[in-house]
């Protein structure tokens, strides 16, 4: 089975065979050992080079030598490559092994890398290779290879299944056990267990280990430090503290142990000591950038990005060949508290623009997605407010052509400025789509390299949705989906994004979907009458009709649970009727409204208010006798004066009773307020005939005469006319005061 470890990236997942007795491997091999113990890798690597110059038949210095890579990659993998680290790994290892193919560590060294890769075939392969070369036996003494090696290899094929903060405990653990019985007195075997205990969620055994592996080497800081690592992941700051300062008082040049009391200290906010400890790690590490670079990754995971900027930039200016720094700004910009996702970006860009694309990590692609989806946030709201300036600058423009010489004049710098304003938005909106299309690209760069990624996934589909690009949205959310469970959550979202962006078929079909797997399920039922509703917008064929009547049908067996949803039915159908001009069953579904239920005070408004609706909609359309006028608008008052009885300030109701008051004293006059007229002319001022004048979003349309000319009663809640004939462009005229319009059709 497989454990996680508890926070990603605070224990190294490959643990480095350290200082054994200097008996087997010599003063030489033993002082790399303890650079990279003390997380130099760059002089350790240099001087494992030199030994195998010396000595190219020692297969042991090839696979100390790719474990130091290994390890030095772990030590920073923002700023490492895994494909680079791994590849120049797997060849020491592979000259390990033809320095000497009986040495069973280079092939647990592949084992390792093939792990690191993903690749369990031939991790497998290695790792049984490996187990070939230890021998059976019957008496520890009589051991091939000699005991302390046998034991040591075995650590190491349980070491290799450590893997990205996870490890497979049933296959390592039996070897480690296994290891002890060998050779119960070599600390870098309870090292190994230890770290295979705390992935596996042991602290007990992890620190039972780490104490038995103190007790072996005495002088070593590392399993103080390893205990000390335990009780930070806990939140237990104070009692980690002593094993630190243990660590350091083993060893005062151990330079690991002050960056994790840095660390440390910096999470309980005693930043002065924080600070003490880093600058005491860097100058044990002086001239070093690699190291400056993992203290900068400390600062980094410990979120002091501020921090992680000013070093940065320090960096940079010793060393700009070092272009990758650029990432930890980039990130570290995105992440503080106060973000600047144009810096960030620019440091984004100068790191794709610097680096190798094979040194380019699918976290930048995932950073400079996240940095560009976050830039852009207003981009919705932009596009809103463009489309309304655009409403704007079309009635300034049609109130301005049909104005005066003089009166132009006036007009004409209000009409310039919006204009102006109009321009800049629209080049805003456009600059900002342009990136966004990118955002999404590099979104698409990191999903190619994790198709396995279902949150990578969930994420991207979240953004297309925030964007309004419900399509995309839908369709990503889809490829999640596992058709064997009946996830339908997971279908309601798909099929809202395929409704939201039109797509009414396949959100149809969705739908659908979800009522074949719970026919109760009554959020489906709505969803699908709001998409049937969306296809019959004019209310033509009454397709949703039957949808709604479903949707009470099922909400009715807990009304008052599903008051929404009963709401929503009843204010559905009220209107359809209206527009039908069956008032009669309007009205019914207006008083199901007010009597849902007694206690309900939003109920009663919302029904009241439709009834108030219905009266003011058929004066219109029904009774063109002034006493039948005045009688429909005496409900219409009746409706409105019962909402302000429930709520006196109600605004709403007071404009529609003002409307309706006004409406009876013209009536009372012989004038009819809702009535508009014009004419329709091409640009050559010549009259066309049969064009239509139509309410936009409603079905109430009528038709020029011979001459062009129109006459229209509206409802006061008009607000677009839509002018179109055949072989014109259509023309959209907001609806104002005026009663008259007169509009001219560009072919």
């Amino acid at each position: 089975m497989k454990r996680v470890l508890f926070k990603k990236g605070l224990i190294l997942t490959a643990a480095i065979a350290g200082l054994m007795s200097s008996n087997i491997f010599g003063q030489d091999i033993a002082s790399a050992l303890l650079l990279t113990k003390s997380e130099q890798y760059d002089k350790a690597g240099a001087m494992l080079n030199q030994l195998i110059q010396k000595e190219p038949a020692n297969s042991k210095n090839y696979f100390y030598l790719g474990e130091n890579m290994l390890l030095d990659y772990y030590s920073d993998t923002i700023s490492n490559s895994l494909p680079i680290a791994t590849k120049a790994a797997r060849e020491i290892f592979q000259k390990g092994v033809s320095a000497n193919a009986g040495d069973p560590l280079n092939y647990v060294g592949l084992a390792k890398v093939a792990n690191m890769l993903g690749d369990n075939k031939t991790a497998t392969e290695m790792r049984t290779k490996a187990r070939s070369l230890l021998l059976p036996y019957k008496n520890i003494k009589k051991i091939v290879p000699p005991a302390k090696d046998y034991a040591f290899a075995l650590a190491k094929i349980a070491e290799s299944y450590i893997n990205n903060g996870e490890v497979d405990t049933a296959a390592a653990l039996p070897l480690i056990r296994q290891a002890v019985i060998i050779d119960s007195k070599n600390p870098e075997i309870y090292l190994i267990a230890g770290d295979i205990y705390i992935m596996a969620i042991d602290g007990s055994n992890a620190i039972k280990n780490y104490n038995l592996a103190q007790y072996a080497d005495p002088k070593s800081p590392t399993a103080n430090m390893k205990i000390g690592n335990i009780y930070v992941r806990g939140k237990n700051l104070q009692v980690a503290i002593p094993y630190f300062e243990e660590a350091i008082a083993l060893d005062a040049n151990y330079a690991p142990a002050y960056r994790e009391l840095g660390q440390l200290y910096w999470m309980a906010q005693r930043l002065e000591q924080s600070k003490t400890n880093f600058k005491k790690y860097l100058e044990l590490t002086a001239g070093n950038i690699p190291a400056k670079t993992r203290y900068v990754n400390s600062l980094f995971y410990a979120g002091d990005y501020e921090e992680v900027i000013k070093n940065v930039e320090e960096i940079l200016a010793v060393d700009d060949s070092r272009a990758y720094m650029n990432r930890l700004a980039g990130y570290s910009y995105c992440d503080k508290k106060n973000p600047d996702y144009k810096k960030a970006l620019e440091y984004m860009d100068k790191l794709f623009e610097k680096v190798p694309e094979d040194r380019i990590l699918p976290k930048d692609h995932h950073y400079v997605a996240r940095i560009i989806m976050k830039k852009n946030l207003d981009l919705p709201k932009m596009t809103e407010e463009l489309g309304n300036l655009e409403q704007q600058l079309q009635k300034s423009k049609s109130k301005y052509n049909s104005a005066t010489a003089a009166d132009k004049t006036k007009l004409k710098p209000a009409l310039d400025e919006l204009t102006s304003k109009y321009d800049n938005l629209k080049s805003n909106v456009a600059a900002s789509e342009k990136e966004l299309d990118r955002g999404f690209r590099e979104y698409a760069k990191v999903i190619e390299l994790k198709p396995q990624d279902n949150a990578l996934r969930n994420e991207l589909a979240q953004n297309y949705y925030s964007f309004k690009k419900y399509d995309d949205a839908a369709k990503t959310w889809g490829k999640i989906i596992d058709p064997a469970k009946d996830d339908i959550p997971a279908y309601m979202k798909v099929g809202r994004a395929y409704n939201n962006g039109n797509n009414l078929k396949s959100a149809d079909s969705v739908f659908n979907i979800v009522i074949r797997k719970n026919p109760e399920y009554l959020d489906a039922y709505v969803w699908s009458a709001r998409t049937y509703s969306k296809m019959d917008p004019d209310y033509k064929t009454g397709v949703a009709k039957p949808k709604f009547e479903k949707v009470i049908s099922v909400a009715a067996k807990d009304s008052l649970k599903n008051n929404s949803e009963m709401m929503e039915a009843f204010g559905y159908l009220g209107w359809y009727y209206s527009e039908k001009g069956n008032y009669s069953a309007s009205r019914s579904y207006y008083n199901r409204m007010i009597n849902l239920d007694p206690r309900n005070k939003d109920n009663k408004i919302k029904g009241y208010n439709g009834l108030g609706q219905l009266e003011s909609y058929k004066v219109v359309l029904e009774d063109k006798t002034i006493e039948g006028k005045l009688a429909i608008l005496g409900r219409a008052l009746e409706a409105y004066d019962k909402i302000l009885a429930l709520e006196p300030n109600n605004a709403q109701a007071k404009a529609s009773r003002s409307w309706v008051q006004e409406y009876i004293a013209k009536v009372k006059t012989g004038i009819n307020p809702n009535e508009i007229k014009g004419t329709v002319k091409n640009a050559a001022g010549q009259p066309i005939a049969f064009a239509s004048v139509k309410i936009k979003d409603t079905a109430a349309e009528t038709f020029t005469n011979a001459k062009g000319e129109y006459k229209f009663e509206i409802s006061q809640s008009s607000e677009i006319l839509v002018i179109s004939a055949k072989g014109y462009a259509s023309k959209e005229i907001p609806v104002t005061k005026s009663r008259i319009y007169n509009v001219v059709l560009e072919k």
